[in-house]
């Protein structure tokens, strides 16, 4: 794809995230960027969702007695207990190698948080953009797709679901009803540490309704229990310090060729089941 291509794109897309070559660095997680909407009929599942994808990924997150520190350490052992998810699909940027990339991340919940320890090995660790509402897509982040109740469906310019950018200075950027980015960061409390070649990187996230409404101080998260299922889909923008990113990886397989859709349509998260 040639420059024009690129911004014809991205103009198509509202400026959000273009479908520009992308490239993650290694990332083991203890624990989007899309431009087209796709037609209701490819959403329906073979299993009888007709709200998702085939083939998501179906996983557990057990109950912590005691919410795990949000500190880049994920030193409790309530982590031994929840079974790690690999960011394994290339959606979008060049070939990589082992050495290059790794990624991996897992969930536990505790009173109404989710809590996510993720494991990277990034080599260039990249913030580009100071202001974290300019082209927050380009600079290294972990990206978090949270569907409260797992109804799939478009999320581009609603609150049906989120997409949380976390970038390096722990800050969380989506895109708004008035599709304008906005800073979700009292949503998600972030904190991250090198460990050797390792990036451990924690988070807390509340999770809000689709009523949600920006601006609004009446906005109250939903409360968790065990047997609750939320859309949940990982993944990782990489920049080596381009002026664009070069990788994004991310946990679901996405169909088409068009594999930037995470933002826009949450028929792509995989399913997350809350356990005592």
């Amino acid at each position: 794809m040639n420059k024009n291509q690129v911004r014809a794109r991205r103009a198509a897309s509202g400026g959000h995230a273009p479908t520009y070559p992308l490239r993650c660095t290694t990332l083991t997680v203890l624990g989007a960027c899309l431009l087209s909407v796709v037609s209701a009929s490819t959403a329906w599942s073979d299993d009888g969702d007709a709200a998702h994808y085939p083939g998501r990924t179906e996983y557990a997150a057990p109950l912590a007695d005691m919410p795990p520190a949000v500190d880049g350490f994920a030193d409790e052992r309530i982590w031994e207990k929840s079974q790690w998810q690999n960011l394994a699909h290339r959606w979008l940027g060049p070939e990589y190698t082992p050495d290059d990339f790794q990624g991996r991340y897992k969930v536990v919940w505790s009173g109404n948080k989710l809590y996510m320890l993720a494991e990277f090995v990034d080599d260039v660790l990249y913030d580009g953009h100071r202001d974290p509402l300019v082209q927050y897509w380009n600079d290294d982040a972990l990206e978090i797709f949270v569907d409260e109740n797992f109804s799939g469906g478009d999320h581009q310019f609603n609150h049906n679901a989120f997409a949380y950018h976390v970038a390096l200075d722990n800050q969380s950027i989506d895109v708004g009803t008035d599709r304008q980015p906005h800073n979700y960061s009292t949503h998600v409390d972030s904190a991250w540490k090198q460990h050797g070649d390792r990036l451990i990187w924690e988070v807390a996230i509340d999770l809000y309704p689709d009523t949600y409404r920006d601006g609004a101080d009446d906005n109250t998260p939903v409360k968790l229990h065990a047997g609750k299922i939320i859309g949940l889909m990982v993944a990782y923008c990489d920049n080596d310090g381009s002026e664009q990113r070069e990788n994004f990886l991310g946990s679901e397989f996405a169909p088409g060729e068009d594999k930037n859709r995470g933002w826009i349509d949450a028929g792509l998260f995989g399913k997350l089941l809350l356990t005592d």
